[in-house]
């Protein structure tokens, strides 16, 4: 087939997803050809150290996204480009059909008619990257390319700009915690999984004996969860809010990240920051952080106790970081 113009990868709508569609990313931008992503607004400061050609911020309303990525398409004079569709949804299909851009993605909601290259899913269902980093790998050979496995190892990379870790620096000082000195908990998730909560219930419980051990903990929710955070965990100090660049910046800065399996985990997971991940009704195997750094506690069935999470948390703390002086 002639050779793309253009890639546009059209990203999932959730933090978490991208964060594990990073190695994806990283994969087609290796083919030297034009990647432009269409994602919601807020995935583009997170990408922002990306060489991207360009970014179509996403509504989730087809017509409205669809002539989004049309305009972008006759403004860039992309003659020949295609589409690597990550999300599920037939909305998202119709979107790159209706904008001229052929697509390619899984087999699902009645798509096949509508995406140039449809492919199965797997037998069973890996995790999230492998999933979508063999989606990836297909639609690169099928347009002509090398595309290499995932690499062995669990490790997303995520890129950050210098302005990412000067915003996180200077949240710290206005907080007055040091790098590397304090716990970094995220007492919230949003949704429900099968209509039950994703929040561990006793974070309150977890700060408080920290700080009667002296450890210094602090959460940084998006401004919509700062309420919940606050009930969640009343005793943690609270970061006013930072872009998602530099709370990247900020899990690598803290000791240690204590989180739901949230968007949280897989920032985390994708700045290389060590973390325990907490599970109760969401399934590790699926959808835990792609992080050499991480340990999870818990089960799709069963929430750990406080006695476990604790002992857990202080083990991390007292084991030096790999790359740490002695």
């Amino acid at each position: 087939m002639q050779k793309p113009s253009a890639i546009y990868l059209r990203l999932p709508n959730w933090i978490g997803d991208v964060c594990m569609s990073l190695p994806c990313i990283d994969a087609l931008l290796s083919t030297g050809v034009p990647v432009v992503v269409c994602a919601r607004g807020w995935a583009r400061d997170l990408l922002a150290a990306y060489p991207l050609a360009g970014f179509v911020e996403m509504s989730g309303r087809w017509r409205a996204d669809r002539a989004a990525v049309a305009e972008h398409r006759k403004l860039s004079r992309h003659a020949h480009p295609v589409g690597l569709i990550l999300p599920d949804s037939l909305s998202s299909a119709m979107v790159f059909r209706f904008a001229g851009v052929p697509g390619a993605g899984y087999r699902d909601d009645g798509r096949s008619l509508i995406l140039r290259w449809p492919f199965r899913k797997p037998v069973p269902r890996p995790h999230a990257v492998q999933a979508w980093y063999g989606l990836t790998r297909q639609a690169l050979q099928r347009w002509g390319f090398d595309c290499l496995p995932l690499p062995p190892g669990k490790h997303l990379g995520l890129q950050l700009l210098e302005r990412h870790d000067q915003e996180c620096l200077d949240a710290l000082n206005t907080a007055g915690l040091l790098p590397g000195h304090f716990v970094l908990i995220a007492p919230t998730a949003t949704g429900l999984h099968h209509g039950k909560a994703k929040v561990w219930p006793c974070f309150a419980e977890l700060t408080d004996a920290l700080l009667a051990q002296g450890y210094a903990v602090a959460m940084c929710p998006p401004p919509a969860e700062i309420p919940e955070a606050r009930r969640s965990a009343p005793g943690a100090l609270c970061i006013p809010s930072l872009k998602l660049g530099a709370f990247a910046a900020l899990t690598r800065q803290a000791a240690l990240v204590v989180c739901n399996d949230s968007g949280v985990s897989h920032i985390a997971a994708a700045a290389g920051a060590r973390q325990i991940t907490l599970f109760g009704v969401t399934d590790p195997e699926r959808t835990g952080p792609w992080s050499g750094q991480a340990r999870c506690l818990g089960s799709r069935t069963q929430w750990p106790t406080v006695d476990d999470v604790e002992k857990s948390v202080l083990s991390e703390l007292d084991t030096p970081f790999p790359g740490d002086p002695e």
